[in-house]
């Protein structure tokens, strides 16, 4: 409702400057408010008031301006101006009862598929195949996966893209260790059954032996050069690592599959060229023997051009080298409209860097669109990254089992009577909501602090609290012995709470509008916070099932049959499961 006062408030300032009553060029933040007294409307703004300075005018005498000016339309029952200036507007119930009842007839909820569909990649999760997943990984990946989800839902074409690490001279120091595990007779699947250990002890083996490290050298180059035994040593290990990082992948419900892997390794090939193409377009410069790029739009400390190296010295390639071929890959052979990275803030700069490469070398078309999806970092209450207490990194399978675990005990305490089964399948969803969902509901260019007790809460802005009220809403349905899928309304909104939770439920497209262009999940989280919040308020204020007339129960069984909808449709876009009871 908020967008379609915008709207008209936007078409109302352009009469007044089509008719001189304002400045032609005149800056404006547009804002609508819910009032705190419904008594003075169902929404304000304070318009008149920031305009009234540029307009020489006085702030009331510019709202009844503004106000004569806004189009005819079905959404306002009347206006009125409080206080210094302020516009406050009333809502017709009957037009908003009519639309409620059209998104409740809709699969969709209303939400139309975008006019102009783009092709939108998506990098995220990305990890180091050398190592198990961790906690790090949380975010991207949770983040990555929601935004496919909205896009996909909006209409557009999303292709996923696991830059997984799988290159580099790691890898030589594995397969070393590999070979040697091999050679004493241990399978290889027993051998990497924990990758973290694995790592752990061939960087051990790589520290203490100058013979080992030697091999290990000595294998990069071979594994570079395309060696068939390596390659196929090298695959295995791949292999292994990747069906770890789907375990995760599937335990936290996301849309991630071995089809979406575009590893490091598969630029290899490219990456000569990339520094041909540079060198050809005049960008590419020599510096202390390695092949740079100097940018003298970003400035270091010393306030010297920021120099970007694609290929060092000795001939290595380094990640800017792999990403401006990932550039190339995604807006040449995928056709990328827009390409987002979900990749950790502090890689910022770099990110910078290499798009502004990648635009004066030509790799990308004016009209794509690059973009880095930062997000900042999960810590520990002590307010430092979250780790062990020894200081490793949390493994991301140790984090869910105990999430489950956590959620396993809270639940038996609540429901004693539950049998195993039941217990064990809400623990799971509710404990792997809660992780998510703790992520997904702050702002992605925030760190924050991981925290049990408050995530695992059945109240406040919690995956607990958001299934709960969906759960709830379900039991009015089961204790009436109702299909929700049967009612049609009519929606009547007699009353104030009724009214406000409408004025909220009409908003889902706008927030998933805003989620698709800001790449900012949070948005619907806090959305859909909001809708449980008000949807309690309602059920305390207006009777459901013992609702005075049978219209009027018609009516409210419908609103909560929306909004039901709507928590299930914006929890599943979020990448969160749901629960008929808990």
């Amino acid at each position: 409702m908020k967008q379609d006062l915008e709207k008209l408030l936007e078409a109302a300032v352009a009469q007044l400057i089509e008719q001189q009553l304002l400045p032609a060029e005149i800056n404006y933040r547009l804002q609508i408010s819910d009032t705190k007294d419904k008594a003075h409307g169902d929404l304000a703004s304070n318009l008149a008031m920031m305009l009234a300075k540029p307009a020489g005018k006085a702030p009331r005498e510019l709202a009844e301006q503004l106000i004569a000016a806004i189009p005819e339309n079905p959404v306002i029952a009347k206006t009125e101006i409080a206080g210094p200036g302020f516009i406050n507007f009333f809502l017709a119930s009957d037009n908003l009862g009519e639309r409620l009842d059209s998104m409740l007839a809709d699969e969709r909820l209303g939400v139309p598929l975008k006019d102009s569909p783009q092709t939108v990649v998506i990098d995220y999760s990305s990890p180091n195949l050398a190592k198990e997943m961790h906690v790090g990984h949380l975010r991207t990946t949770a983040i990555g996966d929601a935004l496919n989800r909205v896009l996909t839902f909006l209409g557009d074409n999303v292709i996923p893209q696991n830059h997984v690490g799988d290159w580099g001279t790691q890898f030589g120091m594995l397969l070393a260790f590999l070979e040697e595990r091999k050679l004493a007779g241990e399978e290889p699947g027993s051998a990497l059954s924990d990758l973290e250990e694995f790592y752990r002890r061939s960087k051990a083996r790589f520290d203490e032996s100058e013979e080992f490290a030697d091999t290990a050298r000595s294998i990069v180059v071979a594994l570079q050069s395309g060696d068939a035994d390596y390659l196929s040593a090298w695959q295995q290990f791949i292999d292994i690592s990747l069906s770890h990082c789907q375990q995760a992948y599937d335990r936290l419900g996301v849309l991630l599959t071995r089809e979406d892997v575009h590893a490091e390794s598969a630029y290899n090939d490219d990456l000569e060229q990339v520094v041909n193409d540079l060198a050809e377009c005049g960008l590419l410069k020599e510096d202390a023997g390695a092949k740079v790029v100097i940018l003298e739009e970003f400035k270091g400390r010393d306030d010297k051009p920021q120099v970007v190296i694609i290929q060092k010295k000795d001939g290595g390639y380094l990640y800017a080298t792999t990403d401006l071929a990932a550039v190339r890959h995604r807006v040449r052979q995928l056709k990328a409209d827009r390409s987002l990275y979900v990749v950790d803030a502090r890689q910022g700069d770099h990110f910078k860097q290499v798009f502004k490469v990648a635009e004066k070398a030509g790799f990308v078309p004016e009209h794509v669109s690059l973009e880095h999806i930062g997000f900042g970092t999960v810590n520990g209450k002590d307010g430092k990254p979250f780790k062990t207490r020894s200081g490793d990194s949390i493994k991301l399978s140790g984090l869910l089992d105990e999430a489950e675990q956590r959620a396993y005990d809270l639940v038996k305490e609540k429901n004693p009577e539950l049998d195993e089964a039941s217990l064990r399948e809400i623990a799971r969803v509710v404990g792997i909501s809660s992780i998510k969902y703790a992520d997904l509901s702050k702002n992605r260019n925030s760190d924050y602090i991981f925290d049990w007790d408050l995530m695992l809460s059945f109240d406040g802005n919690t995956a607990p609290y958001l299934l709960y009220a969906y759960t709830r809403i379900n039991s009015i349905f089961a204790k009436g012995g109702i299909d929700p899928e049967e009612l049609h309304g009519p929606i009547q909104l007699l009353h104030p709470k009724e009214q406000d939770l409408a004025n909220h439920l009409i908003g889902l497209n706008f927030i998933l509008q805003t989620v698709s262009e800001r790449a900012m999940p949070h948005y619907l989280a806090n959305w859909l916070y909001e809708i449980s919040v008000k949807y309690s308020s309602f059920y305390e204020a207006c009777p459901v099932l013992a609702a005075e007339t049978e219209a009027e129960k018609i009516s409210r069984l419908s609103l909560s049959a929306l909004t039901a909808k709507c928590l299930a449709t914006g929890l599943e876009l979020l990448g969160i499961e749901t629960l008929e009871k808990m």
